[in-house]
């Protein structure tokens, strides 16, 4: 008999402090991606959208939305540390950009476990704090991000798994 195993990220307990989990494929960022991004998010900001204005700035070109920078570097972790295993999303303590991103440039990220406690509040989850690291392809850190989140443990996951199927006629508690 075949058995189903789907895909998801790691739980609490299998994640370990100082561990660097390197995430693959990167993403290239393309002016497309940039101008929708800051677009929907009705940010104005000229270094996006105008690239004749941007020339005559610092930078020569016009630079990548930051908020684009890292919500992709944060959504390059999730397939394979928190998908389907977090909670929450309890904040970022630290974020910073070294160097900018431009149009063409590829986003490579990786993630180290700073600390890792059981929640005291909600039993089942630990608080995960991850450094999230950016680096284009010459790599060179483009952003850095410190955060929190609320993870489950394997057996908390269980246990609310069993809990909901049985809220839905599929099981006895």
């Amino acid at each position: 008999m075949t058995r189903d195993e789907v895909q998801r990220g790691l739980y609490y307990d299998e994640l370990e402090e100082d561990v660097r989990y390197v995430h693959r494929p990167g993403r290239t960022m393309t002016e497309a991606d940039d101008v929708l991004f800051t677009s929907v998010t009705m940010n104005p900001q000229a270094l996006h959208l105008d690239a004749a204005w941007a020339a005559t700035q610092p930078f020569g070109r016009p630079l990548v939305n930051s908020m684009l920078t890292l919500a992709t570097l944060v959504g390059l972790s999730v397939a394979h540390l928190t998908r389907n295993t977090i909670v929450a999303n309890l904040g970022f303590t630290e974020v910073s950009f070294p160097l900018p991103m431009f149009h063409g440039d590829t986003l490579y990220g990786s993630t180290t476990v700073q600390a890792r406690r059981l929640s005291r509040s909600r039993p089942g989850t630990g608080v995960v704090t991850f450094e999230h690291v950016g680096h284009n392809q010459d790599d060179d850190v483009v952003a850095r991000a410190v955060r929190t989140t609320l993870l489950w443990t394997r057996e908390g996951h269980d246990q609310h798994e069993h809990r909901r199927d049985a809220e839905r006629g599929g099981g006895v508690l």
